[in-house]
């Protein structure tokens, strides 16, 4: 399968790694990893992204709104400020498809003209405005499913059956996107792993994820890091790796199509492996 991101061609047919570069300075993991002196440092930034590239990432995911459970959100302005600059220089700059990580119809017409590829929205395009900002732009979708808002989301996540539930929305939010112009084929759906969700949401989602997408669609699946690992685990941020990694792979294994990470050279060598066993008896390559 082929997805085609404005001018570059994303091929589907095995999973694929989506680095991870927030341009914010509370992201969990990486925030303010890119900043200097008290602003985004743009060559810096690049860098991080050069070396993501040349470690197999084919997707850069560009970010400039926390979304990490209790994050306020920013002003249109300041988003813009954060995002665009970056992915109009890793657009021109590296070979990777950029995604843009927004919910703002600002922000996703603005990115599209500055090199963007694929718009990834927690928000399903639910804010005013940011359905019809997306079809303009021709790009595809990645609709991921949130229960409330960063802010509050994992407060009290309830579900009678969150595979389900998840399956429900997604589908619902699939067709207002066609409805609203975009294609069905540039249409990917994320169950939104730890947004609003227990540890056991969590899981039973993994258990489940080919459900969500009974139309084949493809799925991206974001666990890098999550704090899922570390309770599970108890372990801290930078202590997840291995957590992360066993979680892609579970993953790639269920179908998922798009793996978002930060430990992009740590998990090509899961992919490559499991390609390897999926591939059946042979002479390895």
């Amino acid at each position: 399968m082929q997805l085609q991101c404005g001018a570059r061609a994303l091929d589907l047919s095995q999973p694929v790694i989506m680095g991870v570069l927030n341009a914010t300075p509370d992201s969990f993991s990486d925030g303010g990893s890119y900043y200097s002196a008290g602003r985004l440092d743009l060559e810096l930034a690049l860098s991080r992204a050069e070396q993501m590239v040349a470690e197999g990432a084919a997707i850069i995911d560009i970010g400039g709104e926390s979304t990490r459970p209790g994050a306020k959100p920013v002003s249109e302005q300041e988003e813009l400020d954060r995002v665009i600059p970056l992915v109009q220089a890793i657009a021109t700059g590296t070979s990777a498809i950029v995604s843009v990580d927004t919910s703002t119809p600002a922000v996703i017409a603005e990115a599209a003209k500055a090199g963007a590829g694929l718009v990834n929205d927690v928000r399903a395009l639910q804010r005013e405005g940011a359905l019809t900002a997306a079809a303009a732009t021709g790009l595809p979708v990645c609709l991921m499913h949130m229960q409330g808002e960063p802010g509050s989301m994992q407060a009290a996540p309830h579900y009678a059956n969150v595979v389900a539930e998840v399956g429900d929305f997604l589908a619902q939010r699939k067709a207002a996107a066609i409805n609203a112009g975009i294609a069905a084929e540039n249409i990917l759906l994320d169950p939104g792993f730890g947004f609003g969700k227990t540890d056991a949401h969590n899981l039973s989602l993994l258990r489940g994820l080919a459900e969500i997408a009974p139309g084949g669609e493809p799925i991206l699946a974001g666990l890098s890091r999550k704090s899922m690992i570390g309770r599970l685990l108890g372990r801290d941020v930078d202590q997840r790796l291995a957590g992360s990694l066993a979680l892609a792979m579970l993953a790639a294994e269920r179908g998922a199509r798009i793996l978002r990470v930060h430990d992009v050279a740590e998990t090509r060598d899961v992919l490559s492996l499991l390609a390897m066993v999926q591939a059946g008896p042979g002479p390895v390559p």
